[in-house]
């Protein structure tokens, strides 16, 4: 990518009126984002949802400036970027309808994973949350050693599930609602200098931008989103981990909750996800895998490409999807990502697969083989 190609990715994200949603639809509208910038004003005005006062924002000289002070900032700092139609950006999060157009990220861990969880709960963790956090990341362990743990950083549930997957050697990411410029809180920075090592921090937010309140809502839809689920360990019947995890299953990701003791005050949210179906119930790393079907199948003879022949009726892409799958049950966004399709014209092969009795759809998205 071009200095010249992120100049105009990272100002379309600073316009003002230019949300995520708007920015899709705009990069959709033309071959070249550069157009948006150097088009006449009245010509951008025929794209759909331009307004004159967008035009004009879009094409603000402020506008610019501030993304080649931002570049600076990313070459310095050795900063990685992923831009919403590039390759590498995290596929599970490409497919949520609000997701960033711009990523920033530091670090090693792998944002498309086989296996991604992210882990939320409330600031005031208690005893019960922190020894249950820590139980089930050292039993996940012993299964997915290369799993991916997500969260926030914060205070309580967030800091010890980073502390605690860093304990186990998993690859942890904290997702930032501030710019990569600073680290807030201030006293969890050794805990993310260390997750630079083995792990990365995340964030849509240009440098200089303070944690302000809103911009926490914000960042969560990224913990939801990246993620294969979402598990709620400790919260009150109001606060931020309950909105990921409304965010979450509004997404259509799982979402689970651990129970707690009925007049606990911070196992209350938890509960309540439980009580109303809103979450599945878990106990330990085995309820997660049962939950997400990530419970390894082993076939009594292997299935080369021979056996395509059995179905003389799929098409030419379904043969591929076959084949991919023939390896082992994958979630549809990997398999989008493995197939190089797109996941609405995956989504239809696959439909066709199920009705010729050839693959099953698991909870979370699973496919395998019948």
């Amino acid at each position: 990518m071009t200095n010249q190609n992120l100049l105009y990715q990272i100002g379309l994200t600073l316009a003002k009126g230019v949300g995520d949603i708007i920015a899709k639809q705009l990069i959709e509208s033309v071959e070249n984002i550069e157009i948006l910038f150097k088009e006449k004003k009245r010509l951008l005005e025929k794209l759909p949802g331009v307004t004159l006062r967008l035009a004009e924002s879009i094409q603000n000289p402020e506008v610019l400036r501030r993304a080649e002070r931002e570049i600076e900032f990313i070459q310095k700092n050795r900063i990685q970027t992923f831009f919403y139609t590039d390759e590498n950006y995290p596929q599970r999060l490409k497919e949520c309808i609000d997701s960033p157009i711009v990523l920033y990220y530091k670090g090693n861990a792998d944002l498309n994973a086989k296996k991604i969880i992210s882990i939320v709960g409330t600031r005031h963790a208690t005893a019960y949350g922190k020894e249950t956090t820590e139980k089930l990341l050292s039993e996940i362990a012993v299964f997915y050693p290369d799993i991916v743990i997500v969260s926030g950083l914060a205070y309580g549930i967030d800091v010890f599930s980073h502390k605690a997957a860093l304990k186990e050697s998993l690859p942890t990411i904290a997702v930032l609602a501030h710019g990569l410029d600073r680290i807030y809180p201030q006293q969890h920075k050794n805990t993310a200098v260390e997750m630079l090592q083995k792990g990365g921090l995340l964030t849509d937010f240009i440098s200089e931008t303070n944690p302000d309140r809103q911009n926490f809502v914000k960042r969560n839809r990224i913990v939801a989103g990246i993620s294969d689920c979402t598990i709620v360990v400790e919260s009150a019947t109001k606060g931020g981990a309950l909105i990921t995890a409304e965010i979450a299953s509004s997404y259509g990701k799982d979402v689970l909750a651990i129970p707690g003791k009925i007049n606990a005050h911070y196992s209350k949210g938890c509960n309540k996800l439980i009580k109303e179906n809103k979450a599945a119930l878990v106990e330990n790393a085995e309820d997660i895998i049962k939950t997400l079907c990530w419970e390894d199948i082993k076939k009594e003879k292997s299935i080369g490409p021979v056996q395509t022949n059995l179905f003389p009726d799929l098409s030419e892409e379904e043969q591929k999807l076959y084949k991919i799958l023939s390896q082992g049950e994958l979630q549809i966004n990997l398999l989008s990502l493995q197939s190089n399709m797109q996941v609405s014209k995956l989504s239809a092969y696959l439909f066709e697969m199920e009705m010729k009795g050839i693959v099953k759809c698991f909870p979370g998205g699973v496919y395998k083989l019948l």
